[in-house]
């Protein structure tokens, strides 16, 4: 499976992006995806997750303000980030995987996108 990331970019503070992952290569209906994002100096953090039924989990500071989803027709799975924060600032990586519960756990998904900048201004 091969992840596509793409919609990073500069954007002041309370404004909004879409954060857009291709997937090619597998059956990218029966995997289960996820957003990450990592800031120079940190680990890797997870931020939101969708299962392939539709069920999606999303770290605390995003609840409210951020949204996953999935057009399994399109192969795309999407985060929409509004009220956007200056410490939303970071590289975002799209993730995938074939099972597992550990939802929030890096070491669980399989494959990753080459991550997308998302930048925040105050």
């Amino acid at each position: 499976v091969q992840l596509q990331a793409s919609g990073g970019g500069l954007v002041q503070a309370g404004g909004s992006l879409r954060l857009s992952c291709a997937a090619s290569g597998g059956t990218f209906g029966s995997y289960t995806m996820a957003w990450f994002r990592q800031t120079p100096g940190k680990e890797r953090e997870f931020v939101a997750h969708i299962s392939w039924f539709g069920v999606s989990y999303y770290t605390d500071s995003v609840k409210g303000r951020f949204s996953i989803s999935r057009d399994k027709a399109k192969n795309t799975v999407y985060l929409q980030m509004n009220s956007l924060k200056p410490e939303d600032t970071a590289v975002y990586y799209c993730a995938a995987a074939r099972s597992g519960s550990r939802w929030n756990d890096r070491s669980m998904y399989e494959y990753w996108g080459q991550g997308t900048l998302v930048t925040v201004s105050s």
